[in-house]
């Protein structure tokens, strides 16, 4: 029976070498803002806001042309590695 993650981590990677790391409930719902607000001004140099719906009162915003690469990593809440 194949398990079913309870939120996933996204990796932003930026061309300066930082990294930073948002969380969306589904992967459906991180679909949903990859292809309707960061696929559209890949190449922008304004500012979109990245969701962080964990945290409040806090807000990510990036330009597009700086993300050099996303990693969406499934988190099981089950898993070991999240209590280490």
């Amino acid at each position: 029976m194949a398990r079913t993650p309870d939120e996933y981590a996204v990796h932003l990677l930026l061309d300066t070498g930082h990294r930073e790391e948002v969380r969306f409930p589904t992967f459906p719902e991180f679909q949903k803002w990859y292809s309707s607000v960061l696929t559209p001004k890949y190449d922008s140099n304004e500012f979109i806001n990245v969701p962080i719906k964990n945290i409040q009162g806090e807000y990510l915003v990036v330009r597009p042309s700086r993300i050099v690469a996303i990693r969406v990593e499934p988190i099981f809440s089950s898993s070991v590695e999240r209590f280490n």
